[in-house]
């Protein structure tokens, strides 16, 4: 039943694959098709076209990828220049649901075509030259962004980002965030799958980090965290050295770290702020407004306490002047969903704190 499925799924997806290609050829005037092959599955390409040009036939070899990650990218193209090599006057053709900007470089730097169901594409062929991007992702939400940028796997993210150049062993690596050997296993293969990693006899090493924070930003839900919002008479400095005084207290020790504005303006001293934003635990939250003399508000709020949508936001907290704060990518992830002047903080702590470390 189980292969039935996969085999519909496909076929599907195949048949999707045709109607993309014959639509991105269809505006091309002194083309004609001749001839659509769709080959059994495990045999040799999955379509062969055949075209009519003004100077002869040609064949288009289609291999037709459920996921256009870079890794995978590479794998197809292997498998479309051995058939490119069986088959004289072919032109390789690689089509997946969606291919990034740095999955079509590959495809053009190998000479291979590409078509995405998103409408991106590539062909350059005899008289034949197509090209159209700027498409966006229409499948930015499927299992393995979910994946991901799960509360789990993000502890995982948090560590390799947070500690750049360091090579991990599978052990140490799974240690260090808190998760299961198989939560780290999962994160490699899909980091993998983007060429974010490299491997050498001293473990796994992400080499991208740029681009896993900038993919984690577009796929970070600060609307995860519970937000409690208050309003105090005292300055933003009092309000925070008085939660770090009382969650350090000897008979309290709540776990507590700044973030948002807090937290940048510790790390890059350009950044002005009205509002205190702090992570603590959730069974803290009715002691702090107590001993804090917080006002629970509606609206005017100039402290907010979060309850993490997972506690792996308390990873790597520094201290700054006494006060705990969170690492720098948990503190830019913050800021970044904050509209305007949140994510211009973002872009300071980043060209200014978090480059520098890469």
């Amino acid at each position: 039943m189980l292969k039935m499925v996969i085999i519909m799924k496909y076929e599907q997806l195949e048949n999707k694959a045709e109607k993309a290609l014959l639509t991105c050829l269809a505006d091309v005037p002194f083309l004609s098709i001749k001839k659509v092959e769709k080959m059994p599955l495990n045999d040799w390409a999955d379509m062969r076209v055949k075209l009519k040009l003004p100077d002869g036939d040609l064949f288009l070899i289609v291999e037709v990828k459920s996921n256009g990650q870079p890794r995978l990218v590479r794998d197809a193209i292997n498998q479309l220049l051995r058939y490119k090599n069986a088959l004289p006057n072919s032109y390789p053709v690689l089509i997946a649901p969606y291919i990034s900007p740095q999955s079509a470089e590959i495809c053009v730097n190998e000479g291979v075509g590409y078509i995405d169901l998103a409408g991106n594409s590539r062909l350059s062929f005899g008289q034949v030259y197509i090209y159209k991007e700027g498409k966006a992702n229409p499948f930015n939400h499927k299992r393995d962004l979910r994946s991901l940028y799960s509360p789990k796997a993000t502890r995982v993210l948090r560590v390799l980002l947070s500690n750049p150049g360091r090579e991990w062993k599978m052990q140490a690596l799974a240690e260090e965030s808190e998760v299961s050997l198989g939560q780290v296993a999962n994160v490699k293969s899909l980091l993998a799958d983007r060429e974010w990693l490299s491997f050498n006899m001293n473990g796994l090493l992400l080499n991208k980090p740029k681009q896993l924070l900038f993919e984690w930003a577009e796929n970070y839900d600060f609307r995860r965290n519970q937000v409690h919002d208050f309003y105090s008479l005292k300055s933003v400095s009092e309000i925070e050295y008085e939660l770090a005084r009382i969650c350090d207290m000897k008979n309290i020790q709540y776990v507590y770290v700044l973030t948002g504005f807090s937290g940048a303006a510790r790390m890059a001293p350009s950044v002005r702020y009205q509002r205190v934003t702090a992570y603590v635990q959730q069974e803290a939250i009715e002691n702090l407004a107590l001993q804090m003399n917080l006002k629970k508000v509606s609206s005017g709020a100039n402290v907010s306490l979060l309850v993490p949508y997972d506690d792996g936001v308390f990873y790597g907290a520094k201290n700054y002047d006494w006060v705990k704060v969170a690492t720098p990518v948990q503190v830019y992830l913050d800021l970044r969903e904050i509209r305007g002047r949140g994510e211009e903080a973002a872009s300071v702590l980043l060209e200014e704190v978090i480059k520098s470390q890469w």
